[in-house]
């Protein structure tokens, strides 16, 4: 039986001018039933790259009306491995690195929020190679961009 869940597309970027410094995100989403298409971006004034590409994803499925089934598209090996392969295992390991766990996950207020979110909606994520010619991925990577740009000035 199929799911009643909406299905959505949702391609993400984030980036940052110097890493820390300023930075932006960006999300399109694309409701598969309805074909309707939203796009949305914002930034901050000092964070780093990874923060930005976190930061896109967490909008996207936040802005979600409902519980979805989410096709996650990114160009950050970081977002798609750490959802796909990594979060169980750190917060298995209380938010540590390696087996000595003497070290700390990076972005942990980002990555728990995404945890929270992930069940919620239905996520598979899937990677895609950065500035090669996707139009949903240089998009986002144009909104982002931007987005970051306003914190420059």
């Amino acid at each position: 039986m199929p799911s009643a869940k909406p299905a959505i597309e949702l391609y993400t970027d984030g980036a940052c001018s110097g890493n820390p410094g300023p930075g932006g995100w960006a999300y399109i989403t694309r409701n598969r039933g309805t074909d309707a298409v939203a796009e949305r971006s914002g930034g901050e004034p000092a964070t780093t790259n990874n923060r930005m590409e976190l930061m896109s994803v967490i909008e996207g499925l936040v802005d979600l009306d409902e519980p979805s089934r989410v096709e996650l598209y990114s160009d950050s090996q970081y977002v798609c491995r750490g959802l796909s392969e990594w979060l169980d295992q750190w917060m298995a390991r209380g938010w540590k690195l390696g087996r000595s766990g003497n070290r700390d996950v990076k972005n942990v207020d980002l990555w728990k929020r995404l945890d929270e979110l992930r069940r919620v909606h239905e996520l598979s994520t899937h990677w895609i190679r950065g500035h090669n010619d996707h139009p949903e991925n240089d998009r986002c990577d144009e909104l982002a961009v931007a987005a970051a740009a306003r914190f420059s000035q």
